[in-house]
């Protein structure tokens, strides 16, 4: 029987350095200012929290209307960011219908499109293949020997990473994320076509229940 073991089935068992969430934001900040090609990133979980992002906050709070007002603020902002960074290339893998976190995000990696980063969208059928034992981890990948696993908790809030330098591993699975992405929508036309015409998100009672102003 052919084994059903992909690239990123051996991601999730590689050995690793486990780094809390402030020790790996500092070093994913200083890897990615002196990164020199591409930086890849694949997100695959539907909820995230991120308490942090004033847009984010408004959207829990049922204040769509601001959150929208606070997305288009982060425009300029981004855009000077990317100036001065490596192109960084998204894969943002969609289950439908869209959970109001994946509602909020759509509309802020459209404003990261048009500041310059190159999100794409793939509907999460195009993975199975590559499900057949879990989810897809959420990665990000740079150079071709430096993959970071980012860890969230149970209800989606960001813990840490584990960081592999295999670059057996690292290199190849890069290469798995950038075919995937080849196969992907670029973002701004998947939230026109599927995003805009949709009525505001209301959080769950769950994710309410997680989040404190």
């Amino acid at each position: 029987m052919a084994s059903t073991r992909t690239i990123f089935d051996d991601v999730r068992q590689a050995e690793a350095r486990v780094l809390p969430a402030d020790a790996y934001q500092a070093e994913f900040a200083e890897e990615f200012a002196r990164a020199t090609g591409v930086v890849w990133k694949l997100e695959r979980a539907q909820e995230f929290r991120e308490p942090d992002v004033p847009s984010w906050r408004a959207m829990m709070a049922g204040d769509w209307e601001r959150s929208l007002a606070l997305i288009a603020e982060m425009r300029e902002p981004l855009t000077g960011y990317y100036r001065t960074r490596p192109a960084t290339r998204r894969l943002r893998v969609v289950e439908t219908p869209l959970t109001p976190y994946l509602q909020w995000e759509l509309r802020v990696l459209a404003v990261r499109a048009e500041a310059g980063e190159r999100p794409r969208v793939l509907a999460a059928g195009a993975v199975r293949e590559f499900e057949r034992t879990a989810p897809l981890p959420e990665l990000v990948a740079i150079g071709s020997s430096l993959l970071y696993e980012v860890l969230y908790d149970e209800i989606g809030g960001h813990v840490g990473a584990r960081r592999i330098t295999d670059p057996d591993l690292a290199g190849p699975c890069r290469a798995a994320i950038e075919t995937l992405y080849q196969r992907g929508e670029d973002v701004r036309a998947y939230v026109e076509r599927e995003v805009l015409p949709l009525p505001p998100p209301s959080a769950s009672s769950r994710s309410r229940g997680t989040y404190r102003p």
